[in-house]
């Protein structure tokens, strides 16, 4: 309570005085020199929370207060620093005693004191600590044993031999006390380290950060790289063209010049060989590539200044050299060089120049055979492109691509292992699902039994509340168990009819017994002009109503409850309500009430320990309210009360509520004697699934677990299977598996299942069953599943026979081309597609296949993984896609938990790979045919002359 001092209860296991009073001492107490009824100093004995146990005639002075008062007080608050005085009884109880520690006493009636406190810890017969006791003297007199061994010399002879094992125990508590202080002192290295750690932790993460700012620089650095390559080929490009233009000048030039020779043949013939010498060198030294001249012999004839800084030695020592020494590999340059003389020209052979100060050039040899006038071959010019750069640049682009990929690869290894904690925590959740719902079936059930008998008023108004709570508690059940829908801000609402009056009443209701306990005035303020039957979630309002009220019932101990549902506005169509729970309870401080909404909030830290809770009854309250559109609001003043408000928006409707409409069985004449099959091993739910179907008219046979199941199967035909999934001996998955597989029935199965997982509804679509219900059942659902299977499998009206000439109706399409001659826009493209895909998919089979015989759970993820995007692709029906998604994710996690599969996931395995092979077959049978029909018609033969 606020405002409260820590009163804290008696020790019960300390020894009390005559007649029960603690602080009565007897007379060997008296004696006893540790606790001296007649000391001028202050003798105290406490319990572990600082309560006083016992204490002498001093401590009754210096507090004030009577002896039978005295037990029980806060020995921490006589003094002007309690949590100071509170530290140090923690120390002593841990480490045995404290000796003389200066502190300050607020005695009753005097002016506070300066004093010396020392304590010693007390043990029970176990020996544990059980409390300590305090002598408090003043720091200005001596101490009391000093003036009593003054008064009285020979009992302080009597005594010498009690305080010298004192001492011996002073002694012993401060070798404790230096040990605890070495462990201490250990602890803060230990903290320093783990410090210590963190920051190489952080230094470590920023290394990462920086790597990835790296990594991205390196990127952009490496499309610069392939910007600057694209641009060096393209001006390459233009200089081979203008080194053909040039080239085909120079022909020109060498035509005129003919034609001037033969005018003038000695004069003009030397003159054009000189000006086509210059030119030629001209050209020659303009080149940034080694161009070199080669005589058939393999020797070096001329040279441009390009060769020469490429190799580092001068013009005079490379001619006549070996043209094949300046190479890395010469025998390679030599077979390229014979390569010209046998073919006439070479283009881009690859080698390696060796610079004389050992730098390596790459580059591209270009080379092709030069003839004189008369076509003799003089030689090879040669022409050596550098491609250093751009071979640098490659490799660091295939570096790079290669870091990608890896950084790909730990992403979806990242990926795998989040997923696959995603999957184990929705198999906890299942398994807790199933045990919290199965009482829960037949707590709801046998209460909608109950309803349907005949009922006082009263009878039926507290059956509807319960059934009512239940509901609500099984929202309650879904919203905290289903964590991946509420990460996921999944949350559905409903909008049925329902009548708003009745289920605020009900509600209200549920709280009367608590009330007439602890005494409070429970109202239900209703305004009356609030449409009768409103359109929106009932069972959500249940959940707030329910959190509301039952915080207003625990914080409030005297005074009334008041729950009022008033009307805001209302038009055609929809009506505004305000609820309100006023209460006059503790209340709430104003710095407190913007918190009170959030998760794990409570008032205050004394809220939690004084009344329980865990603060997440008014965070579910703001969900569900805004995340109807609503809003929520509190006021509160400490001490006088809270009230705690809504404001939701209905619809208007004229429709009935579901309760209201009657369950009519005959509206389905023909099926009320249907033989149903119940395999359920929970002996409540067993009954509750009788009287249920029994109430509908049907026949049925109970089997206690799968293998029982399978025996009456194989006795007598059922028309429909209620299969529970979670069963000894054999469970529901293994049960229908085996039905399918092995006896080859197609009797229509429907699990009853109190997991709401996508993982176990997929297992149960895998394994052959028709259709799942959740518990606790819903009598009305149950029964429409029912009859839909019975339409289904019952025998047709007779009818006129069909004419012979009718064969049997054509096989249902399994593909659907429609998305292909979409995108493909053309018969060639879309039959290169339909070529395609016979090829890879009966290859992607079998990949499954063998990797399900060999148990090889990459090579089955794998090849799941690429067969998925076929289906959609070729307009396959998506339950095979879901399928096929569900073998990749039991791959997956079989993966990850590094154990072999049991019998029931090998089981659904090859359920599932059965479906995907007998489908892929059609598949490929259909796509075969229209691939046909798109193959261009045969050309006629030519006519014979």
């Amino acid at each position: 309570m606020p405002g409260r001092m820590g009163y804290f209860p008696v020790n019960k296991s300390t020894p009390a005085g005559p007649a029960g009073n603690p602080c009565t001492m007897t007379e060997s107490e008296t004696n006893d020199p540790a606790r001296p009824k007649a000391s001028p100093d202050m003798v105290v004995t406490v319990d572990l929370q600082g309560g006083i146990v016992a204490c002498n005639e001093a401590a009754l002075t210096l507090t004030g207060a009577a002896r039978d008062a005295v037990p029980g007080i806060d020995f921490f608050r006589l003094f002007t620093e309690p949590e100071a005085l509170r530290e140090l009884h923690h120390e002593v109880v841990t480490q045995g005693a404290v000796r003389d520690v200066p502190l300050v006493l607020r005695p009753a009636r005097q002016a506070p004191t300066q004093v010396l406190v020392s304590g010693a810890a007390t043990k029970d017969e176990d020996g544990n600590a059980s409390g300590a006791v305090y002598q408090v003297r003043d720091a200005a007199e001596p101490s009391w044993a000093t003036a009593l061994g003054l008064a009285n010399q020979e009992l302080a002879l009597q005594q010498l031999e009690k305080a010298k094992r004192a001492d011996e125990l002073l002694l012993a508590n401060e070798e404790l006390a230096f040990q605890n202080d070495e462990k201490e002192k250990r602890a803060q290295e230990l903290r320093a380290a783990n410090q210590e750690l963190a920051f190489q932790n952080d230094e470590k993460e920023k290394r990462a950060a920086e790597l990835r700012i790296a990594n991205r620089e390196l990127a952009f650095q490496n499309a610069e790289k392939e910007k600057r390559a694209q641009e060096l080929l393209i001006a390459n490009a233009e200089l081979a063209f203008q080194n053909e233009e040039k080239e085909k000048r120079a022909a020109e030039l060498v035509v005129a010049n003919r034609e001037l020779a033969f005018q003038n043949e000695e004069k003009v013939k030397r003159a054009a060989e000189l000006r086509v010498a210059n030119y030629a060198r001209g050209l020659i030294e303009a080149s940034r590539d080694p161009l070199i001249t080669i005589s058939p012999e393999g020797k070096i004839t001329d040279m441009n200044q390009a060769t020469v800084n490429i190799t580092g030695l001068d013009r005079a020592r490379l001619i006549g050299s070996d043209f094949f020494a300046y190479f890395t590999d010469p025998q390679m340059a030599r077979e390229v060089y014979q390569e010209v003389f046998a073919r006439g020209t070479v283009a881009d052979a690859p080698l390696t120049l060796r610079h004389q100060g050992g730098k390596l050039t790459d580059v591209l040899f270009n080379g092709s055979v030069y003839r004189n006038d008369e076509g003799r071959v003089l030689g090879v010019v040669v022409v050596a492109r550098d491609v250093t750069e751009q071979k640098r640049i490659a490799s660091e682009l295939i570096e790079a691509r290669f870091a990608a990929e890896r950084a790909t690869v730990l992403a979806e290894e990242a990926q795998a292992k989040a997923e696959s904690a995603v999957k184990a925590k929705q198999q906890f959740l299942s398994n807790m699902s199933h045990e919290i719902r199965t009482p829960m079936n037949a707590i709801i059930g046998f209460t909608k039994v109950v309803l349907k008998t005949e009922l006082t008023d009263k009878q039926r108004e507290y059956l509807t509340a319960i059934k009512l709570s239940g509901d609500t508690l099984i929202v309650l059940i879904n919203d905290i168990l289903d964590l991946a829908k509420v990460d996921a801000g999944k949350m559905t609402f409903e909008q049925i009819p329902f009548r708003l009056a009745a289920s605020v009443a009900a509600m209200v209701h549920l709280f009367e017994a608590k009330c007439q306990e602890k005494n409070l005035a429970l109202v239900l303020d209703y305004d009356p002009r609030i449409p009768e039957v409103l359109l929106g979630d009932p069972v959500r309002l249940h959940q707030i109503i329910l959190n509301l009220v039952s915080n207003a019932v625990k914080f409030t101990s005297a005074g009334s409850i008041t729950v009022g549902v008033r009307r805001l506005v209302q038009d055609a169509d929809h009506v505004i309500l305000e609820f309100a729970v006023t209460d006059t309870g503790i209340g709430i401080e104003q710095a407190q009430l913007s918190a009170v909404f959030d998760d794990f909030q409570q008032a205050s830290s004394g809220t939690a320990r004084l009344y329980g809770g865990t603060g997440l009854g008014l965070a579910i309250v703001k969900n569900l309210v805004e995340a109807q559109g609503g809003t929520v609001d509190v006021k509160s003043r400490v001490g006088v009360g809270s009230t705690f408000s809504f404001v939701l928006r209905f619809g208007k409707t004229t429709a009935l509520p579901e309760a209201d409409l009657p369950l009519a069985v005959e509206q389905e004449p023909g099926l009320q004697h249907a033989r149903i099959l119940v395999v359920e091993d929970i002996a409540l739910n067993q009954l509750l699934m009788k009287t249920l179907l029994e109430d509908f008219g049907f026949h049925m046979d109970v089997a206690v677990d799968g293998s029982q199941a399978l025996d009456m199967l194989r006795a007598a035909p059922y028309d429909l299977v209620l299969m529970d999934l979670q069963m000894p001996v054999m469970n529901g998955f293994e049960a229908t598996a085996y039905i399918r597989q092995e006896l080859g029935l197609s009797v229509p199965i429907i699990a009853l299942t109190a997991d709401v997982t996508s993982v176990d509804v997929a297992k149960c679509q895998a394994v052959g069953m028709n259709d799942y219900i959740t518990k606790p059942i819903d009598d009305r659902l149950l029964y429409r599943k029912i009859v839909k299977f019975l339409k289904q499998d019952a025998p047709a009206q007779p009818a006129a026979p069909a004419p012979a000439a009718a064969g049997p109706p054509p096989p249902r399409s399994c593909v659907n081309l429609d998305y292909l001659k979409r995108i493909t826009k053309s018969d060639a493209r879309l039959a290169e597609m339909l070529g395609l895909y016979l090829q890879e998919i009966p290859q992607l089979v079998q990949a499954v296949k063998k990797a399900l015989a060999e148990k090889d759970w990459p090579g089955l993820k794998l090849a799941a993984h690429s067969l998925i995007p076929t289906f959609a692709t070729v307009g396959m029906p998506p339950e095979f896609e879901l399928i096929t998604k569900s073998m990749q994710s039991t791959a997956e996690q079989l993966l990850a938990s590094g154990a072999g599969p049991s019998q029931e996931t090998m089981m659904g395995l090859l359920a599932a790979f059965s479906k995907i092979e007998a489908v892929c077959a059609q598949a490929a049978r259909e796509l075969e045919e229209k691939l046909l029909a798109l193959a261009p018609p045969a050309a006629p033969a030519p006519e014979a002359r």
